[in-house]
């Protein structure tokens, strides 16, 4: 276990480390902290990091996000990946508006109730924004847990008993886990990388269990790996967005065949993006959606 001072040389480390990104700010307000998680969902930071201003710049409230026009939203969304968050962030800022008068509300319970937010952003923008009490895992976080309290090198596939872990991390008073909350999740970002942690570097390795027993191999049951972008239907999706992001009218039928040479490949992803509403299929042509 990571008694006090560990946990206390950890939130110094984090002073000291964090890098500065923009959702840090002491003046980014709610809103913004909903955006960047769902944007950082399956994007890296430095990437979110460039657009997210730019975002904000145009949509500043949820009340302006969800008087936008669709196509826009996508548009802007740009190569920041998973297009359907785009939509899901349009439902969630719609929500927020009909449900909480354009005001984010602090509550987890009333956040998971909005669409497009899951449990762990849920509990981010209860932690980050408002600096409340929750345990709040992701990638990271497990990692440096299965490392420091589990000795193991690997986190393995999510497991239930993940939140009880790091809730048993965080001090009690709210915002002294905020701030352990962040530098775990930093820790595994930074430091205590999957393929190549800096131990040396590491304000926790004294008490590292997995440093302890000699950096054991991992045995256990491995997350699975993302399949390879090259060729996959998502590239091919992400091929056909790319080009009605570029054009103000919709493309027709042979202006879509150009786009991929596997005409069974193409077929399959302009159905899969039309089923998920990315984009609209009129006779002999495709748009985005109004």
């Amino acid at each position: 276990m990571l008694g006090g001072e560990i946990l206390q040389a950890l939130a110094a480390w984090y002073r000291e480390h964090a890098r500065d990104l923009p959702w840090r700010r002491p003046e980014f307000d709610a809103w913004g902290t909903v955006v960047s998680e769902i944007m950082l969902q399956q994007t890296q930071a430095s990437r979110v990091a460039v657009e997210i201003d730019r975002w904000l710049a145009r949509w500043p409230t949820p009340a302006d996000l969800a008087d936008a026009p669709t196509h826009e939203v996508l548009r802007q969304w740009g190569t920041l990946g998973y297009p359907r968050r785009a939509l899901r962030l349009q439902d969630t800022a719609r929500a927020i508006v009909e449900r909480h008068g354009g005001k984010v509300p602090r509550d987890v319970d009333a956040l998971l109730a909005l669409p497009g937010i899951g449990d762990y952003t849920a509990r981010a923008v209860a932690v980050f924004h408002f600096g409340d009490r929750h345990p709040v895992v992701d990638t990271n976080v497990r990692r440096v847990v299965a490392r420091a309290v589990h000795g193991q090198g690997e986190a393995g596939p999510a497991k239930r008993r993940d939140l009880a872990d790091v809730e048993a991390l965080l001090p009690v008073e709210p915002g002294d886990a905020s701030v352990i909350s962040i530098a775990l999740m930093e820790l595994g970002a930074l430091v205590c990388t999957a393929r190549a942690p800096d131990c040396g570097a590491c304000p926790i390795a004294d008490a590292c269990a997995w440093r302890a027993a000699g950096y054991p191999v991992f045995e256990g049951k491995r997350a699975p790996r993302q399949s390879s972008f090259a060729g996959s239907d998502r590239q091919v999706r992400g091929t056909v967005l790319r080009a009605l992001r570029g054009v103000d009218v919709p493309l027709t039928e042979a202006e879509v065949a150009q786009l991929w040479p596997d005409p069974e490949q193409l077929d399959r992803a302009v159905v899969s993006l039309a089923a998920d509403g990315l984009i609209v299929r009129e006779p002999g042509a495709i748009r985005l959606p109004d």
